[in-house]
């Protein structure tokens, strides 16, 4: 039977947390904050793959780059939504899935934690958006699908299509 140290494949880090002597491998550190991460380590800090849990109850698993998510990673709120896909410089950037707790769902492009560029917003009712955002917004060409499967269509600026505005709750 295996320990987590060694499915990484790193030795166990030894002794005090430093940037001398943990260089190369797995360990556990906890922040006076209550913040806790498990993982690789490089040089004294997160590098690889590893898991944090915040004081404030929400979590990251993947990968790190100097100390933060940066590759793919699930960050899980403690309020019971999560991000799942691609962080650069501890930010969603790139392709990922976002659920809300709401039920709603959003699979597309971030840039900077935002909806940005080509993605589809589900909504629990069965509504759909298909089309472009920028920051967390609908705009530019998309589609709205009703559940009953009429449509809007055309270009839509802050959430408006042709100044009309459908709002929702994410």
């Amino acid at each position: 039977m295996m320990n987590v140290s060694q499915a990484w494949a790193l030795p166990n880090c030894v002794g005090e947390w430093s940037t001398t002597n943990w260089k190369n491998c797995f360990g556990t550190y906890n922040w006076d904050n209550g913040d806790k991460y498990v993982g690789e380590h490089k040089n004294g800090m997160a590098h690889g793959r590893g898991s944090r849990t915040y004081a404030n109850g929400n979590k990251y698993l993947g990968e790190y780059k100097d100390d933060v998510p940066h590759g793919q990673g699930t960050l899980t709120f403690s309020v019971g939504e999560k991000y799942v896909g691609e962080f650069k410089d501890d930010k969603s950037n790139g392709q990922g899935t976002y659920y809300y707790v709401s039920g709603n769902k959003y699979v597309g492009e971030f840039k900077d934690n935002k909806r940005n560029g080509q993605g589809t917003f589900t909504f629990v009712s069965g509504d759909n958006y298909v089309g472009e955002f920028k920051d967390n917004k609908r705009n530019g060409q998309g589609t709205f699908t009703f559940a009953d499967g009429s449509k809007w269509v055309g270009e839509w600026e802050n959430d408006y299509l042709n100044g009309y505005a459908i709002t929702y709750k994410s």
